[in-house]
């Protein structure tokens, strides 16, 4: 323990005192709040992942998890002896966060309602690194201090049971103690306006409002994962080239994609071309027999089907988008392997909208569209995203499975690919990272893009993700 330990321990002590003296039945008022975390919790963790609970009580909130493994902690012998009772099927521990000496790597770490009343904030979740994987994510719930007005009346009235003294936790508080303990915050979201029975009412506000109101919900939902850096050999790089109607821009991908990590893959999917793109792609892999490249023809329609045709094909461990019309540029498809291998993010998403561009690389209306989506999904996301429609999107391989493995979530609704990887990033709680690219003038061919269709098109999926990542 560090020098402050005695001011620690005294403080556990009182902490472990109250609860086991506490009784651990759980009201029905507290029963419907933490059905509601269930909920959100389940939204957040995937199917099947491994789950630590830190601080659970009786295990209320962990029974409601839908996991594959669950383990709690708790400091009170009188709360995981009903805990063991109440989910016989999980495994419990008496000890403080502070003191945890657990060594198993867990998928998702939770701390739901008990980090205000940690007596070592930064220590508790350093301590938690000893129980992670490069993949692990922290979620943490705490109350929002513009409720504590509404808490001590309820407690001078005898509405609510007495509680011990816990700190009252900002999101800056909260983003700055993750960070001091070598967490990364990736999102915090306000959640819950109602968290009681009312007139049946409690499911649209909480549903539809909360949103919204996000400033007046009485909880703050955290996710985070490691900060530190592990070390990786070089990875394997594969980009996918969805190709229609480039014949004129194919050797020039080859020539100017430049090699990364071990070794980089190129594969090209034709899609359906009304000029000669297929031979130029044959002739292309027999004129570069240097480089590994892989062709083939689209069974289906969209760059969204083609997207998905050549990520399974592909062999490498980091996979990259390059659209064939190469706006983009090849040569700076580095900046987002570095991204990727460095550990900075999980997910590397281009962005035109920062460096001055051609004069004709996007018109006007293209420009402001490309503005307001990138409002609308940094909101939606809960993550910084300038740019949602640069076609250059780059993750692993591994993190492309999960995504594929939960696309029944949203459903097959994108012809683009572009929704499908950020919708599914952003569902896995993975680290975006924007990285600003310079955007170029179209040197062969017409754009694919149909502006007004395809931009309606894009405002229902936005309006549909809305559903299944917000109002939720």
């Amino acid at each position: 323990m560090p020098a402050s330990s005695a001011l620690t321990r005294q403080h556990l002590e009182k902490i472990r005192g109250f609860f086991n003296a506490a009784p651990p039945a759980v009201s029905e008022d507290g029963r419907y709040y933490r059905m509601w975390l269930a909920h959100y919790y389940n939204l957040l963790i995937p199917a099947g992942a491994s789950v630590l609970e830190i601080g659970c009580g009786s295990g209320e909130l962990l029974r409601g998890l839908r996991a594959g493994r669950k383990v709690g902690v708790d400091l009170s012998t009188t709360q995981v002896a009903a805990a063991r009772a109440r989910v016989p099927d999980a495994e419990f521990h008496v000890s403080a966060g502070e003191d945890l000496a657990l060594t198993e790597k867990f998928d998702c770490i939770i701390i739901s309602d008990t980090l205000n009343l940690a007596a070592d904030v930064q220590l508790l979740l350093e301590q938690l690194h000893r129980v992670t994987h490069a993949d692990t994510r922290l979620i943490i719930n705490y109350y929002s201090a513009l409720w504590r007005p509404l808490f001590a009346f309820a407690s001078l009235t005898g509405l609510r049971a007495p509680q011990p003294q816990y700190s009252w936790l900002s999101p800056a508080d909260a983003r700055n103690l993750l960070q001091l303990a070598d967490w990364s915050p990736l999102t915090i979201q306000p959640r819950l306006l109602m968290p009681v029975r009312c007139l049946g009412l409690e499911h649209p506000v909480n549903r539809w409002l909360a949103p919204v109101l996000s400033w007046f919900c009485l909880t703050n939902f955290c996710v985070a994962r490691p900060a530190r850096p592990r070390a990786a050999p070089p990875r394997t790089v594969s980009v996918i080239i969805p190709a229609r109607n480039e014949a004129g821009n194919i050797e020039a991908a080859v020539r100017r994609t430049p090699d990364m990590g071990a070794g980089t893959e190129l594969i090209f999917v034709e899609g359906h071309s009304k000029d000669d793109t297929w031979a130029e792609i044959q002739r292309v892999q027999h004129e570069f027999p240097q480089r590994k490249i892989k062709i083939m023809q689209q069974t289906g329609k969209g760059k969204g089907d083609a997207v998905r045709m050549g990520f399974a094909a592909a062999t490498g461990d980091i996979l990259m988008i390059l659209d064939a019309d190469l706006t983009m540029p090849p040569e700076e498809l580095p900046k987002f392997y570095d991204v990727l291998a460095s550990g900075r993010a999980e997910f590397a998403n281009g962005v035109r909208l920062v460096y001055p561009m051609d004069e004709e690389a996007m018109q006007f209306l293209n420009l402001c569209a490309n503005k307001a989506f990138g409002i609308i999904f940094t909101w939606l996301l809960g993550q910084p995203v300038k740019d949602t429609l640069c076609g250059t999107k780059v993750l692993s391989r591994a993190h492309y499975e999960r995504i594929a493995a939960n696309r029944a979530y949203f459903g097959d609704f994108d012809p683009f690919g572009d929704f499908d990887l950020l919708f599914g990033a952003a569902k896995l709680n993975l680290k975006i990272a924007d990285v600003p690219i310079r955007y170029k003038e179209r040197t062969y061919g017409t754009t694919n893009i149909q502006r007004w269709s395809h931009g309606w098109l894009l405002l229902r999926m936005v309006l549909f993700a809305a559903r299944k990542l917000k109002f939720v």
